[in-house]
């Protein structure tokens, strides 16, 4: 699992922001600090509402200069329609092949059909590329604590 002080694994995946396009983590250091939200399903109870928090918190991440993204192993299709159910104002990502879900080290096994899904974990990127803050949920129902992650993201701006 990448830790603070780690170079955040660099990917290119799908981005649901009403459209579908591409998008490399590297090409987007200038939106730094990147809180990167992983969570485990699209229209499931925990995680609407996570994604739902970070869309009412947003403005407190603006105010840092901070940019969320959501990510899950959920189709791009999927994730839009996510967005637009819950008036999500940030894009969502799609670990599709889960390469990202490997590479952050935030692998989960959903029981009983053994299907791999992202653990609920948010990482703060900053403008050189290095993860200045981690949190991983001990249980899938765990939520971040949201002011943590905006005070890490208000560091890694400075």
């Amino acid at each position: 699992m990448v830790d603070i002080g780690d170079a955040a694994p660099d990917f290119t995946v799908p981005l649901a922001n009403g459209d579908v396009e591409s998008f490399t983590l590297s090409e987007h250091l200038d939106e730094a600090p990147i809180v990167l939200a992983f969570f485990p399903a699209a229209f499931t109870s925990t995680c609407t509402t996570e994604m739902c928090t970070f869309r009412d918190r947003l403005a407190n991440f603006e105010d840092v200069g901070a940019t969320v993204y959501g990510i899950s192993v959920d189709l791009p299709y999927t994730l839009n329609e996510f967005r637009r159910e819950n008036d999500l104002n940030f894009g969502l990502l799609s670990d599709e092949r889960r390469e990202l879900i490997d590479a952050y080290g935030v692998t989960d096994t959903f029981s009983p059909v053994d299907m791999r899904v992202a653990q609920r974990a948010v990482f703060v990127v900053d403008g050189d590329g290095t993860i200045t803050y981690r949190w991983v949920g001990d249980d899938p129902k765990q939520e971040p604590d949201y002011e943590a992650v905006r005070e890490a993201a208000a560091d890694a701006s400075a």
